[in-house]
């Protein structure tokens, strides 16, 4: 009973933790490029990273397999390398995860970046700081408390994310089985304890998520 039930917990935690390392990373570059630079096709490139939000899961799973699949580019890239599919492993469990989160980071970064006094950047160039340093040392601190709840309602997104996971990585048990593709299972075999103990679990994870969140909004 208790790998049963701690499989999909510690599984879920591992794809959540990698998956919002990436998500963090690129979500604030990105979020970065987009505040400071106007280009053609903007509009349109800023609606692709937002897109995830909106399609449902069974879309973003679909194309996933399109995209990682054996008969794709770089389906074949992977298995060259790997001599394996991705699809069905836990780290299609990751991608899903990634996909799905990247645009509240991205949203929520970008949105801190926003509020910041350009004259305050400015400022630290002229003191010879270079554009790592200032982004490092003035950006982030300045819209920390953006990219705080972008990290947590990234880190929620990828821990509960189930749709895509489904279709992209399966529901094997001990291998790409997380928390909400475990209560699904649990719920079809009727196993109504263990899924209330995984339910209760990702409520009580949630819901001090979004209470820190709240707290961090009233500290400011």
């Amino acid at each position: 009973m208790n790998d049963m039930f701690w499989s999909p917990v510690i599984l879920s935690i591992k794809v959540a933790s990698i998956s919002l390392i990436i998500v963090f990373v690129f979500g604030l570059l990105m979020a970065k490029v987009m505040t400071n630079r106007t280009f053609k096709g903007k509009s349109i490139v800023e609606t692709m990273l937002l897109l995830p939000l909106v399609l449902p899961p069974s879309v973003v799973g679909f194309l996933l397999i399109v995209i990682f699949g054996r008969q794709s580019f770089i389906g074949d890239i992977i298995q060259f390398l790997f001599n394996q599919s991705i699809i069905f492993t836990w780290w299609a469990a990751v991608i899903a995860a990634t996909v799905v989160a990247f645009p509240l980071m991205y949203q929520s970064a970008k949105a801190g970046f926003e509020t910041i006094d350009k004259n305050i950047e400015e400022a630290s160039r002229v003191d010879g700081a270079s554009e790592l340093k200032v982004f490092l040392f003035v950006t982030m601190p300045l819209a920390s408390k953006a990219i705080m709840t972008g990290t947590i309602l990234s880190f929620a997104r990828a821990l509960g994310e189930f749709g895509a996971t489904l279709m992209f990585a399966g529901n094997i048990p001990g291998k790409t089985q997380t928390i909400p593709t475990a209560i699904y299972l649990a719920m079809e075999s009727g196993n109504m304890q263990l899924a209330w103990l995984w339910v209760l679990l990702i409520m009580l994870i949630s819901f001090t998520m979004l209470f820190s969140i709240n707290m961090m909004k009233r500290s400011y």
